[in-house]
Parts: C-alpha cells; structure tokens; sequence
C-alpha cells in the first residue's frame, strides 16, 4: 500500500442509509516449492507482518498476505505483483485469479469512515529476490516478509478471508501440479 492513490468507487449507501465508502485492492498468495529433498518438494507461500497502530514489543505479531490499493490506471493482477515487489521484497508472476474478499471495516487512519472493501487475490508464481529485502520507505507499513510453509498457513494467518484464499491455492495446486 505504499502508494496513497486509491481506486475508490462512488459512496455506496448502508442498510443504515448513510454513504459507505468502497475500496478496491488486489493481493496475492506467492508460491514457491522447496526441493525435492525437504519434505518431499513442500510448497511455501510468502507472507508479511503488517505494522499496527497497536503494535508494541511483546504483541503478537500478525501474519497476512501482501495486498494493497489498485492504482488508477492499474490491473488488479498487477497490483497484486506490485504489492509483492513493495511488501515483500521478491518478484512474482500471475497463475490464477483465485478470488475476492469483501467485508466492511472502519477506517481508523483518518475519517472514521465506514467502508466496503474488495481485495482480488491470485496465486502467483515465486520468480525472484530475497524475501524480506523491502525498502525503508516501505518500513512503515510492514515489520517484515518470510516463507511460511503452505501447511502451516490456516494456523498462522490472521485473517479467515485470507485463509480462504490459501486454501483455493492449494486446491488449485494440486488439481494443477504443472502451472508452477
């Protein structure tokens, strides 16, 4: 989400019938498969540690997958491999769109406004760079990226939509062994 450009739709109206505002964002669960050595060929998925308004030394750090707004002008799938790039400090390719994640949330960073958001997840394929290479002025939005093995993921992630999402790369992976 480095850049602060957002691709927001008009105000949409709540049951409440006041102006909710929408946002569109695209991310992505980067796949990577480890030798054939380590337990037998294991996929691993990129994920990054937001930083929170709340964080302190001692809170328990918050795993997600790299996600961010659509610029104007922009593809979803290319946000979502830009995100990566930004968040995660690695290079990526487009596989499959996996899905969208909508939900409501309270924007706690300026106005309080209530909005509902769309993210576009795709699987991607891992092409390069070092996880976690992510530049200063990214620094403020993320505390860090690493591999997390796919297995792992519905237990270490934070976010069920998120899940979700990892869940449908491994279906995917499976019925489809070749894409990667």
């Amino acid at each position: 989400m480095a850049r602060k450009t957002r691709n927001a739709a008009p105000p949409a109206k709540s049951s409440a019938g006041k102006k909710m505002e929408r946002e569109f964002s695209a991310g992505g669960v980067v796949v990577r498969r480890l030798a054939k050595g380590s337990k037998s060929g294991q996929w691993e998925i990129a994920v990054i540690e937001p930083r929170r308004e709340d964080d302190g030394d001692k809170a328990k750090p918050v795993l997600a997958l790299p996600k961010g707004w659509i610029d104007a002008g922009e593809r979803p799938e290319e946000t979502a491999c830009r995100e990566v790039r930004e968040e995660a400090g690695i290079a990526c390719t487009v596989v499959h769109k996996l899905g969208d994640i909508k939900y409501v949330y309270v924007r706690k960073f300026s106005d309080h406004a209530r909005v509902f958001k769309v993210v576009s997840f795709y699987l991607l394929r891992y092409v390069s760079g070092k996880i976690g290479d992510i530049s200063e002025e990214m620094r403020h939005e993320v505390r860090g990226a690493r591999w997390l093995p796919l297995d792992d993921a519905a237990r270490e992630l934070a976010y069920k939509g998120e899940k979700e999402m990892v869940a449908k790369a491994a279906e995917y992976l499976a019925a489809h062994p070749e894409a990667i």
